[in-house]
């Protein structure tokens, strides 16, 4: 990269790395707030269903738009939005208020992280790609680490609406560094080479990309299952408090974010696809053992393994949809649907676990996810193999 690609790099990465914090910082505290104001599972699940849908419907033309438009029209007031929406949360007092606001977050999350992501991809060195995107999922796996560790005091010491006003002052910051700091948007490279004839659903006939999104779709479930329910289970089950919680969801996504940079660095030398598989039969591993807990440290153990998981497949998954994203000028189109990929399995998640609450137990959901999992690892591989991609030495 040159110094005006990194300048671009550090404005996003710490953008991404500020908004993602203050979300990371209310997240785990919204499950039993939703259960306090009188919530079912199901409602629960709705919660944060809404966000999952919204960004679903919105994403295919944030991303297809974002090719031909660029990318800061698109960056700079998703940022606004999730500030202006962290007032609103500070203002609900009701499960439909959290549907609603939920949903309108979704929307401003479709603006931000594809295109975002699509942007890095455009920077990027041919050959390196394992390595820049492992680096800038860093900025949203650490933060995701460290919100929910810091929402876990905040709401001990402050209270939840000081939660709420950390989110929204972390999204303005974002949107502040986004809109004085990235260049404007004629000297971008995107626009000039996107393929105006783009499908984005259509590019689900490419088995590579097929494959990338069902593992991210399968991937995002048991995400999905943990960031929605963990809270719940381990208050349930184990009496654990809040910072208790966030320990647990820092640590998980602390686990994959370090590992982002050095297994990016090892996808650009090895078989990506074989990362990726590897990174599943962890995650799938871990799901076992949540079911298989018996209190704060096995559930630690098991977080951590769900990190490695992660943090050995994504960033293999991303440099593979950055090299077939711009081989077929349409990064951002790319981008969108594996973050479509990522918000269906979000919503698919939450629903399993929220139903398997209601119906059965809580705890029955983690197998249930391991089998989803290894399903999903299986029609990768099968895929794969199917496809042939171009391999690194």
């Amino acid at each position: 990269m040159n110094r005006r690609e990194k300048k671009i790099f550090l404005t996003l990465f710490l953008s991404i790395f500020s908004a993602v914090t203050g979300t990371g910082i209310v997240i785990p505290l919204l499950p039993v707030y939703a259960r306090d104001l009188g919530a079912s599972g199901l409602y629960i699940s709705m919660i944060f269903g809404a966000f999952s849908i919204s960004r679903t419907v919105f994403l295919p033309w944030f991303g297809k738009m974002s090719d031909r438009l660029g990318r800061k029209p698109f960056i700079v007031p998703g940022l606004l939005f999730y500030a202006l929406v962290s007032v609103g949360f500070m203002l609900s007092g009701s499960v439909s208020s959290l549907i609603g606001l939920r949903f309108l977050q979704g929307i401003a999350s479709g603006m931000i992280m594809p295109v975002s992501q699509a942007y890095v991809g455009d920077i990027t060195p041919k050959g390196k790609e394992g390595f820049y995107m492992g680096l800038f999922s860093m900025a949203m796996f650490l933060s995701l680490s460290l919100g929910p560790f810091m929402g876990g005091f905040i709401n001990r010491i402050y209270g939840l609406d000081a939660a709420f006003m950390g989110m929204g002052a972390l999204a303005m910051a974002a949107f502040i560094m986004a809109l004085l700091f990235l260049p404007p948007t004629a000297q971008e490279v995107c626009g000039k080479r996107s393929a105006e004839n783009i499908s984005v659903m259509g590019l689900l006939r490419d088995r590579l990309i097929l494959g990338l999104f069902s593992y991210r779709f399968v991937y995002t479930t048991c995400v999905g299952m943990i960031w929605c329910f963990l809270p719940l289970y381990a208050d349930i089950r184990f009496g654990l408090t809040s910072a208790e919680t966030g320990t647990l969801v820092m640590v998980m996504v602390l686990a994959g974010g370090i590992l982002h940079t050095p297994m990016g660095f090892v996808a650009d030398r090895m078989n990506r696809p074989l990362l990726v598989a590897a990174g599943g039969f962890f995650i799938i591993l871990s799901m076992l053992l949540c079911y298989e807990a018996t209190g704060f440290y096995t559930l630690l153990g098991a977080v951590t393994v769900f990190g490695l998981g992660g943090g050995t497949s994504l960033p293999a998954l991303s440099a593979l949809a950055v090299e077939k994203g711009r081989d077929a000028s349409c990064l951002g189109s790319v981008m969108s649907l594996l973050t479509m990929a990522h918000s269906m399995g979000m919503l698919m998640g939450s629903l399993i676990a929220g139903l398997t609450m209601d119906i059965l137990d809580l705890r029955f959901a983690f197998p249930l996810g391991a089998t989803v999992m290894a399903v999903g690892v299986l029609h990768f591989l099968i895929t794969c193999v199917i496809h042939k991609p171009k391999q690194k030495a």
